[in-house]
C-alpha cells in the first residue's frame, strides 16, 4: 500500500498533540510522530505501520471525546492514504503560513488559469463571430460549450511539437456511448471514464459501429474488470499478514460482489459520531446496508469450536456481530437525522460481518464451518455472517463461473480465471492491443 509521509504531515500531527486533552491521546499521536522521524534523516518513514498508528490515535481520541483530535487525525489518513490532495492538505491547515495567511502561490497559479482560459475562450469566440456574423447568442454559447466539452479530448501530434487538438464531435459520440451504458443499466463504476476510454480508440469505435446494440464490448469490459477484483479479492483473502484495512481496499467500489441488491457505497462512513462504517451500501431503494470488515487468513482465534457434539461460532464472532449490532442501534436512534441531512434511510437497516477463511482452521472441514455460521444466521433477522471465502465464491458463481466451489478454484495455487465469451474474447484482445 502506498502512503505518504512529509513535513506536511508532521506539521499537522504536531498541531493534533498540541490540541490533545489527555496525555493518552498526546501520547498515542506522538507514537505516530516519533514512528515518522526514527529513520534519522530528512525522509520520513510512512507504511503499513503508519496507518496503524494513525487509527489507534484516532481511536484513542474517540474514546476520550476529543473530536477536534479526532477531525484532524482522520484527515491525516486522508492525506496519508491519498484521499486528500498536497496542496489542498497545506491550503486548509495553514501549515507553512504560521496560521495567518493563504498561500499565495496557489491564488496566482488559479488566477493564471483562469486568465488563460478566459483569453482562449475570447478568443475562439471572435473567430466564430467572423465566420459566422449572423449567429445568435445562444448559437455562440452552444459552439463555446461544445468546444469546451471536446477540450476533454485534447491529442498532442507527435508530428507538431508544441501544438495541441481538439478533436470536433468527439464529445458527441462519448456522450452518445455514456448514455447507451447508463440507459441498458450495465454496471460500470464510471461510465464517463469507459466512454472517454473508447471513443479515444478508433479500433473500439470500429467494433463498437459494427455492434447494433453497443453492448459487446461494454459487457466482455465489464466482466473482466470483475474477474480482475475478484481475483484480487482473493489474493487478498488469502494473505495471512493482511489486515483489515487491505482487505477494505481490495473491496472498495466492488459493491456488486454482495449482490444485485445494491447500486452503490454511501459517499460518508461516519453517519453517526463515534462509529465508522467499513462500507456503507445503498439499495435500489434509497436504504442501508452495511458491511462489517474483519480480518480474514490473519485472523488469530478459530471460526467455530465445538458444543455438545456439534459445531457453534466462537467468540470473535460473536463479537463482530455485537460491534454491527451497536452500529444499528446507533443509525436506528440517530434514523431523523440522518435521513434529513444525508438522504439515506436507516430503518430497519441491515449488516454482514465478513470474517475469517476455513483455511484459519483446516481441521474442520469447510462444508461445517459453512453450515454453522448458517444455521446461526438463521436465528438472526437483521445481521448475516459470512467468510471471505463463501462471500468471493457466492461472486464467481455469479460471474457463470464453472469452477467456484470446486477443489481447483479453492485451492489458492491454482488458477481462477473466469472468461467472457468468444466473441468478448476477441473483442478484448482488439482492445488490448491499443493498450485500452
Amino acid at each position: 500500500m502506498a502512503t505518504r509521509s512529509d513535513f506536511a504531515l508532521e506539521l499537522q500531527l504536531d498541531a493534533a498533540k498540541d490540541q490533545a486533552s489527555s496525555s493518552e491521546v498526546g501520547s498515542a499521536v506522538a507514537s505516530a510522530l516519533t514512528h515518522m522521524t526514527s529513520s534519522g534523516s530528512r525522509n520520513r518513514k510512512g507504511g503499513k505501520r503508519l496507518v496503524s498508528l494513525l487509527e489507534e490515535a484516532r481511536s484513542t481520541a474517540a474514546k476520550a471525546g476529543d473530536w477536534q483530535v479526532v477531525r484532524l487525525l482522520q484527515d491525516s489518513l486522508d492525506y496519508v492514504e491519498g484521499r486528500i490532495l498536497k496542496p489542498e492538505f497545506e491550503e486548509r491547515y495553514r501549515l507553512f503560513q504560521d496560521g495567518q495567511q493563504r498561500d499565495d502561490t496557489l491564488r496566482d497559479h488559479m488566477s493564471m488559469v483562469l486568465w488563460a482560459g478566459g483569453k482562449f475562450v475570447t478568443g475562439k469566440a471572435k473567430e466564430f463571430l467572423e465566420s459566422h456574423p449572423s449567429s445568435s447568442t445562444e448559437e455562440l454559447l452552444d459552439h463555446l460549450s461544445s468546444l469546451g466539452q471536446d477540450a476533454l479530448f485534447l491529442e498532442a501530434p507527435t508530428d507538431r511539437p508544441g501544438r495541441y487538438t481538439i478533436p470536433r464531435g468527439r464529445s458527441e459520440m462519448a456522450l452518445w456511448i455514456e448514455r447507451v451504458i447508463r440507459r441498458e443499466r450495465v454496471d460500470v463504476d464510471d461510465a464517463t471514464v469507459e466512454a472517454h476510454r473508447i471513443v479515444t480508440s478508433p479500433e473500439a469505435l470500429a467494433l463498437l459501429a459494427a455492434d447494433s446494440d453497443g453492448q459487446m464490448v461494454f459487457r466482455a469490459a465489464e466482466l473482466q474488470r470483475r474477474a480482475v477484483g475478484l481475483d484480487r479479492l482473493r489474493a487478498v483473502a488469502e494473505d495471512r499478514t493482511a489486515t483489515e484495512h487491505d482487505l477494505q481496499a481490495a473491496l472498495e467500489g466492488q459493491h456488486w460482489i454482495f449482490g444485485g441488491r445494491f447500486v452503490g457505497e454511501a459517499a460518508r462512513r461516519r453517519l453517526v459520531p463515534g462509529d465508522e462504517i467499513d462500507i456503507p451500501l445503498i439499495r435500489g431503494d434509497g436504504s442501508l446496508h452495511i458491511v462489517e470488515l474483519k480480518r480474514a487468513m490473519s485472523l488469530r482465534k478459530p471460526l467455530v469450536k465445538q458444543h455438545r457434539g456439534a459445531w457453534v461460532p466462537a467468540a470473535d464472532v460473536h463479537d463482530a456481530v455485537g460491534q454491527a449490532i451497536n452500529y444499528l442501534v446507533g443509525l436506528d436512534e440517530n434514523r431523523q437525522k440522518i435521513r434529513r441531512e444525508l438522504g439515506i434511510e436507516t430503518r430497519r437497516a441491515s449488516a454482514v460481518v465478513l470474517i475469517g477463511h476455513p483455511a484459519v482452521q483446516p481441521d474442520v472441514p469447510e462444508q461445517d464451518i459453512n453450515e454453522a455460521l448458517r444455521t446461526f444466521n438463521s436465528h438472526m433477522s437483521r445481521v448475516e455472517v459470512l467468510t471471505y471465502k463463501e462471500l468471493i465464491d457466492n461472486a464467481e458463481r455469479s460471474l457463470g463461473s464453472q469452477e467456484a466451489g470446486s477443489p481447483a478454484a479453492s485451492s489458492p495455487a491454482e488458477g481462477r480465471s473466469r472468461k467472457p465469451s468468444t466473441d468478448q474474447r476477441l473483442l478484448l484482445m482488439r482492445l488490448d492491443r491499443r493498450g485500452t
